[in-house]
């Protein structure tokens, strides 16, 4: 039923039970599993002393970005590994968080996507927002929420 389980994370403490969980039930349903990194967009200067700094800083930002997809992506990949669930890992740029996970998801061919929540309430969606209900919005996959 489920053969391709697609897992966004960030390497927070919070995702890193996302990539558990998913190793468990991946391992448990014989599926694999696509990590998904989003990092954000270059940022756009801000003041025209920026300009000049704009390659530097870019350049910068590519590099801090990559480094940080590729260490989560290999501690996922090594958790994964280590029971012998087939990995891939992706990462991309975009500013639009929720759209670039729902998206990646179906062009992977992905069965369910499996994503953690802060559990704010409604007071905290309000001030931060949930990339759990706009994912949830805009695919036609299944989530698997955890807390």
């Amino acid at each position: 039923m489920f053969r391709k389980l697609f897992v966004p994370v960030d390497g927070s403490e919070l995702s890193q039970r996302a990539m558990q969980c998913s190793i468990d039930l991946a391992h448990q349903l014989g599926a694999a599993v696509v990590g998904f990194v989003v990092e954000p967009e270059v940022p756009l200067p801000t003041s025209s002393t920026a300009l000049s700094n704009l390659r530097r800083d870019t350049d910068a930002h590519v590099e801090r970005t990559d480094t940080h997809a590729r260490s989560v992506l290999t501690d996922f990949e090594a958790r994964s590994a280590a029971v012998g669930v087939v990995f891939t890992g992706l990462h991309v740029r975009a500013d639009d968080v929720d759209r670039a996970i729902a998206d990646h998801a179906e062009r992977e061919a992905c069965d369910m996507i499996v994503m953690v929540t802060h559990g704010r309430g409604v007071f905290g969606e309000l001030l931060f927002g949930s990339h759990t209900k706009d994912v949830m919005a805009r695919s036609k996959l299944p989530l698997l929420i955890l807390r």
